[in-house]
């Protein structure tokens, strides 16, 4: 007898968009990931844009650090 599989939308707990973008240090390319609580991904987009030096910054930080979990430089909204 087969097994019956279902398939679900992973369930977001914060309640918002992420975005990942790519930040370019030196020769290294890190993958950062932006969790923001927006309702469309067209805002959290928006938003990232908006606020985008900052960002950077943070993650450039945060890079120096070391602070990287799962291989990526998680933020989150300002």
């Amino acid at each position: 007898m087969l097994n019956d599989v279902r398939i679900a939308p992973e369930v977001n707990s914060h309640n918002g968009y992420s975005v990942t973008f790519v930040l370019a240090i030196g020769t290294v390319r890190q993958m950062c990931r932006l969790q923001t609580n927006f309702a469309s991904q067209n805002q959290a987009f928006n938003y990232l844009h908006k606020h985008r030096k900052r960002f950077e910054q943070l993650a450039r930080e945060r890079f120096a650090l070391g602070q990287i979990e799962d291989g990526l430089i998680k933020l989150t909204m300002l």
